[in-house]
C-alpha cells in the first residue's frame, strides 16, 4: 500500500531521518513512536501529499482512499450530526448530484443515484454517524447542535467522528486520544479493532497502542525502524538492543535496582494489602521495560517525606457544584471520603460526573456547598490540572519560576533539579512563552514535585507528555511516600499508580468493585442501555411524527419504500450480528469441552504436564475470545438500535 525505498525527509536543513525501507501493507496497523521533534507528524504530511521526499522514493498503490484527523474546525453553524457525515466525501457528491437531479425532474439519473446510494449503504449513514458520536460521548441532544456552540476539544471530537465517518483505506491518526475521556477511549480501541484498512497512529498512550497495533515505526537518530508485535513488545525488543550499549549500561542497573529495593520494601509493607500483589506484578514489569528507556532525558523522583499525617484530608457528607445566575447547581451530593497516606485512588466516570469537581474540591479550589472538608495539620497538597499551565509567567524562565518560590535554593541546585525534566543548558532560562504544551507541562509538574506534597490531586497529567516522560513519571510515583488521586484516560498510568477505583456517577462518589477491564464493559453496558432509551424516546416522537404524516394521507408507496430503505440498512448490521452469535454459539462450547477435559484429576499426574499446559493456554485464549465476542455482540446491538 505504502512504499518507501531509500527515502529521506528535512524540514529546512534539519534531516528528520534517511534511508528509510519499508512497506505499509492493507490492514497494518502501524504505531509510529519517537522523541518530539524527529519526524512522525512530517510523516504524515508527507502521506498525505503535503511534503514531498527529499531524496529516495515513496510511493503509493492506486485508489488509496486516506482518512485524518483535520487539526482545525470552522466555526459553522452546520448540525453537528450532519458535519460528520461530510467525513464521507462520495456520498456528500451523490447526495448533491441527487438533489440537483431530483430538481431536474431527470428520472433515469434519480434511479442510478439511489442505485450508488444503496451499494454504499447510504441510507444508513445517519444511523452510523450517529452511532459514531454516541461512542465519542455525544448526546442525541447534541447531534442537532451547531458546531459553533461546541468548546475546543469537543470539536476536536467531531473531527476524530468526521475522519472515522470516511470509508478510507488509510486511517492517519495523531494523538487521537488526547481529547477523550476514559469510556470514549475503550470505545475508539473497539472500533479500530474492527477497522478493516491500514492505521497509523500517533500516540503517547501505551496501553492504547498494546490494544491497537500490531506493528512498530520506531524515528530515532534520523532512521526508522519497524518492529513486530504491539508496543509492550516492541519496549522489551529494543531494551534488549539497548541493554548491549555498555554506555547506557550502567544507568540501567542502578535504575533496576532501586525498582527492586522499592518492591522489597513494599512487599514487605503490603504483605497484607489486597492490592499487593497486583502492584508488585506491575512493578516488576517496569523493571523489565526499563532498559528501553536508559536514554530517557527524564531523570527525577519525589523527596523523601519523613512523618506524613493521618488522615491527611476528609470530606464528610460534603455537597459540590457551580454557581448560576438562577442559583447553585450541585454536582456532587453528600460525599463522604477519606484520604490516608499511601492511599492511591484512580477516579473513573463519564465526563461531566463530578471527577474533576471532586479534584477542586480536595484541592480547596471549589468550596463546598454543605457538609465538611477536614484537612491535617501539616497537609501539603501538589495539585495538577490543565489550567495550571495558562498560569505560568509567559516571560519568565523555567529556573526563575522555582527562584520565586524557593529564593534560598542556590541556582546549581535548581540547575541540576530542572535537568531531570530536560530543562537543560540554555533551555533552563529561556522565557516560557514559545514552549510547547508538552514543555509546560513538564515545567508544572517539576514545580509540583519540587514542592514537597504529602497529598498529589492529579487532572489528566499525561496530556501533552510524550512516552518517556510518562514513563519517567510512573517510576517517580511508584516512590512517592503520601497519597495519590487520580483522574487519567491513560489507562496503563491507572494500572501502575493506582490500588483502588473510585466511582463517581450519580451525584455520588463510592469505590468500584473490580479492575479497569470490569469499568470497560459497565461503560459499555451503560452506553447500550443509555442509546437504548434514548432511542425509544426517539421512535416515540416518530410515531407521533408518522400518525401525523399519516393524517396527510402519504402514500402507502412512499412507506413501503422508506420501510424497504430501513430493511435494506439494518441487513448488514444484522448478518454481522448473526456470524458473532453463530460464533459465540461455537467458543461456548469448546469452552464447555475444555472446562470437562480439566476436570479429570488424571490431567495434573506428572506424565500429563504438557497436555495441561496445552489445555490451559487454549482454555486462556478461547476465555479472551468469549470476552471480545461478548463486547463485538454489545456494539453491534447498539449499532442496530441506531439504525
Amino acid at each position: 500500500m505504502l512504499f518507501f525505498e531509500n527515502m529521506a525527509l528535512r524540514r529546512g536543513k534539519k534531516v528528520l531521518f534517511e534511508g528509510a525501507n519499508f512497506i505499509i501493507n492493507p490492514k497494518d496497523k502501524v504505531g509510529v513512536t519517537g522523541a518530539n521533534g524527529t519526524g512522525k507528524s512530517s510523516l504524515f504530511a508527507l502521506i498525505r501529499g503535503e511534503l514531498e521526499e527529499d531524496s529516495g522514493n515513496f510511493s503509493m498503490a492506486g485508489n488509496v482512499t486516506i482518512s485524518s484527523v483535520r487539526q482545525e474546525t470552522p466555526a459553522v453553524e452546520t448540525s453537528a450530526l450532519e458535519y460528520v457525515i461530510e467525513g464521507d466525501v462520495e456520498l456528500v457528491e451523490i447526495e448533491a448530484a441527487l438533489a440537483t437531479a431530483e430538481v431536474e425532474e431527470d428520472g433515469n439519473a434519480i434511479g442510478k443515484l439511489h442505485q450508488q446510494l444503496d451499494t454504499i449503504q447510504g441510507y444508513a449513514a445517519r444511523a452510523r454517524a450517529g452511532a459514531l458520536m454516541h461512542g465519542l460521548g455525544f448526546t442525541a441532544e447534541q447531534e442537532q447542535l451547531p458546531v459553533s456552540s461546541f468548546s475546543g476539544g469537543w470539536r476536536m471530537r467531531l473531527n476524530l467522528a468526521q475522519a472515522l465517518m470516511c470509508r478510507s483505506d488509510l486511517l492517519l491518526l495523531d494523538e487521537p486520544t488526547n481529547h477523550l475521556d476514559f469510556e470514549a477511549v475503550v470505545w475508539l480501541e473497539k472500533w479500530l479493532e474492527s477497522y478493516q484498512g491500514a492505521v497509523l497512529l500517533i500516540s503517547h498512550d501505551r496501553d492504547f497502542l498494546d490494544r491497537v497495533i500490531d506493528r512498530v515505526a520506531h524515528i530515532e537518530q534520523q532512521h526508522i525502524k519497524l518492529y513486530s508485535g504491539n508496543y509492550s513488545s516492541f519496549e522489551l525488543q529494543r531494551a534488549e538492543q539497548l541493554a548491549q550499549q555498555q554506555a547506557n549500561y550502567e544507568r540501567q542497573q542502578k535504575e533496576i535496582a532501586h525498582m527492586q529495593s522499592y518492591i522489597t520494601r513494599f512487599k514487605a509493607k503490603a504483605s497484607k494489602a489486597k492490592q499487593a500483589q497486583s502492584r508488585v506484578k506491575a512493578l516488576e514489569r517496569m523493571e523489565k521495560i526499563s532498559a528501553a528507556h536508559v536514554d530517557s532525558p527524564f531523570n527525577f523522583s519525589f523527596p523523601e517525606l519523613g512523618h506524613v499525617p493521618s488522615p491527611l484530608l476528609q470530606l464528610k457528607e460534603a455537597n459540590a457544584g457551580y454557581e448560576t445566575d438562577s442559583g447553585p447547581v450541585t454536582i456532587l451530593n453528600k460525599v463522604g471520603f477519606t484520604l490516608l497516606p499511601n492511599d492511591r485512588i484512580g477516579l473513573l466516570g463519564k465526563n461531566g460526573a463530578g471527577k474533576s469537581t471532586l479534584i477542586k474540591v480536595l484541592a480547596g479550589e471549589l468550596a463546598i456547598q454543605a457538609g465538611e472538608r477536614v484537612e491535617a495539620k501539616h497537609l501539603n497538597i501538589g495539585y495538577f490540572a490543565q489550567h495550571q499551565l495558562e498560569q505560568l509567567h509567559p516571560q519568565m524562565s523555567p529556573i526563575q519560576h522555582l527562584q520565586r518560590e524557593y529564593p534560598d535554593a542556590t541556582e546549581q541546585e535548581l540547575r541540576n533539579f530542572l535537568g531531570g525534566f530536560d530543562f537543560n543548558g540554555d533551555k533552563a532560562l529561556e522565557p516560557v512563552a514559545p514552549f510547547s504544551g508538552g514543555e509546560k507541562a513538564r515545567l508544572v509538574l517539576a514545580l509540583l514535585v519540587y514542592s514537597k506534597p504529602n497529598v498529589l490531586l492529579l487532572d489528566e497529567p499525561t496530556n501533552h507528555l510524550d512516552l518517556e516522560m510518562r514513563h519517567a513519571m510512573n517510576v517517580a510515583l511508584q516512590g512517592f511516600e503520601g497519597a495519590v488521586v487520580l483522574v487519567s484516560h491513560d489507562k496503563h498510568m491507572l494500572r501502575t499508580v493506582t490500588d483502588d477505583l473510585y466511582l463517581v456517577a450519580n451525584s455520588g462518589v463510592k469505590p468500584f468493585e473490580g479492575d479497569l477491564d470490569d469499568y470497560a464493559k459497565w461503560a459499555l453496558e451503560q452506553s447500550t442501555m443509555e442509546r437504548r432509551a434514548n432511542r425509544e424516546k426517539a421512535d416515540e416522537a416518530a410515531s407521533d411524527a408518522q400518525s401525523e404524516v399519516s393524517r396527510k394521507d402519504i402514500s402507502r408507496k412512499e412507506q413501503r419504500r422508506i420501510d424497504a430503505e430501513k430493511r435494506k440498512a439494518m441487513q448488514p448490521l444484522k448478518n454481522k450480528l448473526r456470524k458473532v452469535e453463530q460464533e459465540m454459539e461455537k467458543v461456548q462450547k469448546r469452552k464447555e469441552e475444555l472446562d470437562e477435559l480439566m476436570a479429570d484429576q488424571s490431567l495434573y499426574e506428572e506424565a500429563n504436564k504438557g497436555k495441561l499446559a496445552e489445555l490451559s493456554s487454549e482454555y486462556g485464549d478461547v476465555t479472551q475470545r468469549l470476552e471480545a465476542l461478548e463486547e463485538d455482540w454489545l456494539m453491534l446491538n447498539e449499532e442496530l438500535e441506531g439504525a
